[in-house]
């Protein structure tokens, strides 16, 4: 297969399929789900990103009974399964709908948007509004849906409507299909009007997935599992498969089989050592190992475009991340140092809680470390962790760089509202001995991490001392003989500081490096720019050892 043409994005399985783009067949996700008698509702939670959408999309193809989909699945695995497909394919009409448009500031915007949905679902199938099978009173609901015009309360009922109503036009119970029916729970946690929306979301669910009479079957999808006393009440016949189930656990995301055949269709096959380097190292069900799709199709696009394209967190990019930042933030949980764990590349235990709700995910610190788990941030440890405890890591490169970049910021943003008066005051006397004690203060109370090169933590905390203070802060920039690890300029003062960093790997090392440093800084002129602008400069020598440090400066 020629894996020319790749479509980002892509979440409809007909598009790729008709428009001949290059798909790594996961369609014994049917054979899975329907080769032993499914359970009427199954809930499948992912991480955003892993093929969630474009999996049920391929599902609606093939169980629409108004299409024939023969042709969509020729020559995919689930087309060799003749009595299941037999069995199946377009013999159940079906409802897909995805929730994860739906957003609003306030509840009454949210209920706009899920009547929107509503309304293009009832539209997709407006032959059931003049329908001569379907009841009068069923009609006209749907005619008010279709129109956006229906009540809160109407709305709560509108997928049992549409159920019943497709029910008896068919002759056949309906298949229903819901893509992230956590978003909107997500945001309104965010918006503050949780209650309000998990109620109506409870609502509509429970009206359509229990004791449905013109239910075949439901499959829903999302990123947490809700708890089941929140959404899920009363619901018999349920099932969820979570990221710690073996069930289904290849079907999304890319396995290393996966992403090998495709690297090798693409002619990088020399890219795989990278590939898993920056985008594997998800653990799902019993440890099978998962790339992130996303990553993979996105990093093969920009390597057809230029071969010496490096990698880059292109997950990072569809989410604020704020998990990771509000947790970082929390001054009632003591994390840093399992934080720092992580960084180092090492697991940590924790007891992991797989049934959430989203007002009470920032209640515990055992649900914060699942939220990050459930959510894609962290992933199962190889060895297993003691009792009911769970060992966690930081899958990839990719994800590595996130957590860098969230500490970067909330250690940046601390600083913003930390008062630095006294620290500031040592450091422009040229006092040596304050400073270091000042410092060494704010390195305890931080979260330490190393990058490739070990200075680079330490670099950015410096950074972050003098952002928003009223100063020039210039940081590896070029000059003299090289470039200095950061200058500081006062203009309202007319005074500058270079300063130069050094890793050192004992504590006795300390004083040598910070000699060192200085020495670099007069030796390769890196003061010599700043000179021409200004007489009073300080030089800076910093050394710095786990979470001890030793500073010095020259005139």
């Amino acid at each position: 297969m020629s894996a020319s043409n790749i479509l980002i994005g892509g979440e409809s399985f007909r598009r790729i399929r008709e428009d001949n783009c290059y798909y790594i067949d996961k369609t014994m996700f049917l054979e899975e789900l329907l080769s032993q008698t499914p359970p009427m509702v199954s809930l499948i939670t992912r991480p955003r990103r892993f093929g969630k959408t474009l999996n049920m999309t391929m599902l609606q193809e093939f169980f629409d009974i108004r299409q024939d989909s023969r042709k969509l699945f020729d020559g995919l695995a689930i087309s060799r399964n003749e009595r299941l497909c037999g069995a199946w394919m377009n013999k159940y009409p079906s409802a897909f709908l995805s929730l994860k448009l739906i957003e609003g500031q306030n509840f009454k915007h949210a209920l706009e948007h899920v009547a929107a949905i509503i309304s293009g679902l009832c539209i997709e199938h407006e032959y059931l509004v003049t329908s001569p099978k379907v009841s009068e009173s069923d009609r006209q609901d749907l005619s008010t849906l279709m129109f956006k015009k229906g009540s809160p309360a109407l709305l709560e009922v509108s997928l049992f409507t549409l159920c019943r109503a497709l029910h008896s036009h068919w002759g056949k119970p309906a298949i229903l299909l819901i893509d992230e029916y956590d978003v909107p729970l997500a945001r309104a946690e965010q918006n503050g009007y949780y209650s309000e929306m998990v109620t109506f979301i409870r609502n509509m669910l429970g009206a359509a997935l229990k004791t449905n009479p013109s239910l075949q079957l439901a499959v829903l999808t999302g990123c947490l599992r809700i708890a089941k006393e929140s959404i899920f009440t009363g619901l018999n016949n349920f099932k969820c498969y979570g990221i710690s189930d073996p069930k289904f656990s290849d079907k999304f995301g890319f396995t290393s089989q996966e992403v090998d055949a495709l690297l090798s269709d693409a002619h990088f096959s020399d890219k795989k050592d990278v590939m898993r380097e920056w985008y594997d190292g998800y653990r799902f069900g019993l440890g099978q190992e998962i790339y992130c799709p996303w990553d993979i199709l996105q990093y093969v696009v920009d390597l057809q475009k230029n071969p010496s394209a490096k990698p880059q967190a292109y997950w990072s990019n569809t989410s604020s991340n704020s998990i990771i930042k509000k947790f970082i933030g929390r001054t009632d949980f003591n994390t840093n140092k399992k934080f720092e764990t992580l960084l180092s590349g090492e697991s940590i235990e924790v007891e992991l809680v797989e049934s959430l709700t989203y007002d009470t995910v920032h209640s515990s610190e055992e649900n914060l470390w699942s939220m990050l788990y459930l959510t894609g941030y962290l992933t199962k440890a190889q060895e297993e962790g003691f009792g009911d405890k769970t060992r966690l890591v930081i899958p990839n490169k990719e994800i590595r760089k996130i957590f860098i970049k969230s500490v970067r910021t909330w250690f940046t943003d601390t600083m913003k509202v930390t008062p630095r008066e006294e620290l500031l005051d040592a450091f422009w006397a040229g006092d040596g001995e304050r400073f270091t004690r000042q410092l060494a203060q704010i390195l305890l109370n931080s979260i330490s991490f190393h990058d490739d090169h070990h200075e680079d933590f330490y670099h950015a905390v410096l950074v972050g001392l003098f952002i928003g203070c009223g100063y020039d802060v210039e940081s590896n920039h070029e000059v003299g003989y090289g470039r200095p690890d950061i200058v500081i300029i006062d203009r309202r003062n007319a005074r500058a500081a270079v300063i130069e960093t050094k890793h050192s790997s004992t504590l006795k090392e300390l004083d040598a490096n910070v000699s060192e440093a200085l020495r670099q800084i007069v030796e390769k002129k890196y003061d010599a720019e700043v000179r021409e602008e200004l007489d009073n400069v300080l030089l800076w020598g910093m050394a710095f050892f786990k979470k001890r440090c030793l500073a010095r400066a020259e005139r």
